[in-house]
């Protein structure tokens, strides 16, 4: 049998196209069926030629959907329940996962190996990656629940390795996807001050509404300036770096206060860190790929009880059909994140 997904060839190039329907492979695998998944802004990292291409590869790593078939070994979720899974499959059992870090497992595996934007999705080690929803979600709620499977998950991460907490002030560099997550956290947090760096308009009135207090368009050291002359010359307690760039990554230490926090969650490319200036500056740095199965449970419940709603992240939605039109419009950034409905 054959399912569609979709497929790139090279930079530029999506195609959605028949491939394998997945099959239990290992005794802890689980099949779901998609409910939705999406593109994510990593994922431009190969649609813009930055990571190479050297194969039609199968795309994608956020998703949710219906379990259809389980492993002999898989006891936590059931076929026909509904579930939510994170990025990065891991037991959840290993001391690395039991010290709160699932996506550096000793057993880790990456679910954009077998590519989530498609019908069905093979994952492995299903016991520590799924979660189930206590009831079969209505569809209104799965655009909220998809986002927890990654872009949620990772702005959570970033807003917690920077130490975000009550009464602080918060900046976050990049208005992608991921910086918006963080935002949100940080409010959910009980931040008093969360400013987003931003210079498009749309973005700008996304991060507010998820609780930005202020602005700051420029970047680099004017963006630092502008950070500074709102908290009295000090910087941020905590600053949350979601872009992955060297600009981004040295805008978000300098717009730390001394002895601050920076959590950096953005995918690197081409980062060297200033050990002279982050020696002299006092500067905690924490980040990584986020372990989203840590606060899967937290989010759900969050989500499901409506006290948080990151679903207005996802401001294009489309048939999975479609998704090479999906990645041109986030490359264009004529949109933040594409929904994608198989």
């Amino acid at each position: 049998m054959a399912m569609r997904g979709a497929v790139i060839y090279a930079p530029g190039d999506v195609r959605v196209e028949d491939r394998d329907m997945p099959t239990i492979e290992q005794p802890t695998d689980a099949v779901i069926k998609l409910s939705a998944t999406c593109v994510c802004g990593s994922d431009l990292w190969e649609y813009r030629g930055i990571n190479p291409v050297e194969r039609p590869t199968p795309m994608g790593h956020e998703y949710v959907g219906v379990v259809q078939e389980v492993g002999k070994d898989v006891t936590s979720v059931r076929p026909g329940q509904f579930v939510v899974g994170s990025f990065m499959a891991s037991d959840n059992t290993c001391a690395i996962c039991r010290s709160g870090y699932q996506s550096r497992c000793v057993q880790v595996k990456p679910i954009g190996a077998n590519g989530a934007q498609a019908e069905y999705l093979r994952v492995p080690l299903a016991d520590g990656t799924l979660v189930a929803t206590p009831d079969t979600p209505d569809d209104a709620m799965v655009p909220a629940l998809l986002a927890a499977s990654d872009v949620l998950g990772t702005g959570w991460f970033g807003a917690h390795a920077a130490a975000v907490d009550k009464g602080k002030t918060v900046v976050v560099v990049g208005d992608g996807a991921v910086g918006l997550m963080g935002v949100l956290a940080a409010k959910h947090l009980g931040a008093e001050r969360i400013i987003a760096m931003s210079r498009h308009e749309s973005r700008q009135t996304l991060a507010r509404a998820f609780g930005a207090t202020d602005i700051v368009a420029e970047r680099g050291d004017d963006g630092v300036q502008q950070v500074k002359e709102l908290t009295e010359g000090l910087g941020a307690h905590s600053v949350i770096e979601a872009v992955g760039t060297q600009e981004s990554m040295s805008q978000a230490i300098r717009s730390s206060r001394a002895g601050g926090h920076v959590g950096f969650v953005g995918v690197s490319h081409g980062v060297e860190l200033p050990g002279e200036e982050l020696f002299y500056s006092a500067v905690h740095l924490h980040g990584g790929p986020a372990p989203v199965r840590q606060y899967l449970p937290e989010l759900i419940d969050l989500i499901l009880g409506d006290h948080i709603a990151p679903d207005a992240v996802f401001d294009l939605t489309l048939p999975l059909a479609k998704a090479a039109e999906g990645y041109r419009a986030m490359d264009e950034r004529r949109a933040i994140k594409t929904l994608l409905r198989p």
